[in-house]
């Protein structure tokens, strides 16, 4: 059961699975991450080449709320790009992510 808590810690929103199963979440597909000096940020420039300290077959991690619920490879579907998952979190780890970015999105609604 997902439940939304209020800043006064009441509980606001409580719902079953089967409601919140249609409800769309922005899923992040990561190439990766690195740090750069914000001399280099201003120097980017149209074809500037950022490095990503990461192997191109290394797997992508796949992300909701900023938190890994899964990874695969990348794939080209068409003229897309795709993730063809390799692995994927508990249906708890999946709904514990849910749960967070709807607590965000709640809160900052209110």
């Amino acid at each position: 059961m997902l439940r939304l808590w209020g800043a006064d810690g009441a509980c606001v929103m409580s719902s079953d699975i089967k409601t919140i199963r249609g409800l769309e979440v922005p899923l992040i597909v990561q190439l990766g991450e690195r740090s750069m000096t914000v001399a280099e940020l201003l120097a980017l420039a149209p074809g500037s080449i950022i490095e990503i300290p990461k192997p191109a077959d290394d797997e992508l991690d796949l992300l909701i709320n900023n938190q890994r619920i899964g990874v695969g490879t990348a794939v080209k579907v068409g003229e897309n790009f795709g993730l063809r998952v390799t692995a994927i979190g508990s249906s708890d780890a999946i709904a514990d992510a849910v749960e967070k970015r709807l607590e965000e999105k709640f809160n900052s609604a209110a």
